[in-house]
């Protein structure tokens, strides 16, 4: 009856709820760790000076990487010689080529940041020349693209100056 003075018993809850509750706590907990576990800086892969004798085995890696990068490069120009790539497209090409050589070489996340960025990390003076005096006019600058062959002569410059 509505208006009635008896008290009622608390509602009692099932384990059920209990368990939902924890499994929520752990999954909020996960996450958070998981949020910081993939946002976190990444160390940068410093390698060692090739005369310090170290492992053969670093050297040989870094000298296969200088390789595969070079040989990217040379099909890049290539492909620009024989008129299959156009001037701004193999600028375009050269600079993805270079910058994920420099991401996969240190782990610095070259591909994703401007050029200004690279200038505040201070990375390897040439890989500055090659983005400000040949990737970055031929790309975003109005007009003919600067010569893909200088370009490419630059990216070689970057493979093999980078430490």
């Amino acid at each position: 009856m509505p208006g009635s003075d008896e008290l009622y018993p608390p509602a009692q809850y099932s384990w059920g709820w209990m368990l939902l509750a924890i499994g929520i706590l752990i999954l909020l907990v996960l996450g958070a760790w998981l949020l910081i576990a993939l946002t976190r800086p990444r160390r940068v892969l410093s390698v060692p000076d090739a005369n310090a004798g170290h492992s053969p085995l670093i050297i040989d890696v870094l000298s296969q990487l200088r390789t595969e990068y070079l040989g990217r490069i040379q099909q890049i120009e290539t492909d620009y010689r024989e008129r299959r790539l156009s001037a701004r497209q193999a600028n375009l090409d050269l600079s993805r080529v270079v910058r994920t050589f420099v991401n996969e070489y240190s782990g610095l996340e070259a591909p994703v940041l401007a050029l200004d960025d690279l200038v505040a990390r201070g990375v390897h003076p040439a890989l500055i020349d090659a983005m400000s005096r040949h990737y970055y006019p031929s790309i975003f600058r109005q007009g003919p693209a600067i010569d893909p062959i200088a370009g490419a002569e630059a990216a070689r410059t970057v493979v093999r100056a980078w430490r």
